[in-house]
Order: structure tokens, then sequence, then C-alpha cells
């Protein structure tokens, strides 16, 4: 589908270069939901928590947008409707059980910036 991957472009905490992963997201408003299996050890999460500044595209011939990452409260209400919103975007289009995944990965958001 066109809307299953985001691509994230974080700078890297060592080396200062662009690094860009293809991950699931979800939509809600100007704000991309991320969740990271691996939580803070994912190099992604690590170079977002030295620089939260970072770009997204969506689908592979989407524009890139400036944007800005944050961690919501892993037990507020935020991270739990984060969750809820991916799982219920991935599960049906996976042959895996991605519950436990739900619960334990690290929620992050992105919040895409107006444009220029």
């Amino acid at each position: 589908m066109d809307d299953d991957y985001a691509y994230l472009t974080t700078t890297g905490r060592v080396t200062g270069r662009p690094h860009q992963i293809e991950i699931w997201y979800e939509r809600s408003g100007t704000t991309l939901w991320l969740l990271a299996g691996g939580g803070h050890d994912s190099d992604w999460v690590a170079n977002l928590g030295q620089d939260p500044s970072c770009a997204v595209r969506l689908g592979r011939t989407g524009a890139e947008h400036r944007a800005m990452a944050r961690f919501p409260d892993d037990d507020g209400d935020e991270a739990r409707a984060a969750r809820d919103a991916v799982f219920a975007k991935y599960q049906p289009r996976n042959d895996g059980d991605l519950s436990t995944w739900r619960e334990q990965a690290l929620v992050v958001a992105v919040d895409l910036l107006p444009d220029r």
C-alpha cells in the first residue's frame, strides 16, 4: 500500500551524517506515530535523542518534510493511543501477532513542521 512506510532521516549522533530508515507509521494530523521495537537502543532513536530535528517522507515518492521528534510519556494516554493506532493499521496486514510489539515498543512522535 502507498501508506505503508515512512522514510525517516535523522542526523547520526557520532558521524553527523544523514541516516535514513524505512519504518511503519500512523498519521494523526501533523503527527506521525512510530514504534521502536528496539526502544532507546535503536540507532535512529538514539540519534533523535541527541538531535530531535529530522526529515520524513511518506511513501517512496512523497515530498520530504522537516519534522521534530519527541518521546511521549510511555504510560500516558497519548502513547497508548499511538500504540493502538499503529497496531490497528498493521496487524490486519501481517501474518504474525503484533501484540507484544505494540505493548513493548517505544513510542516516538514525529511532528511535521510547517513548510517554509
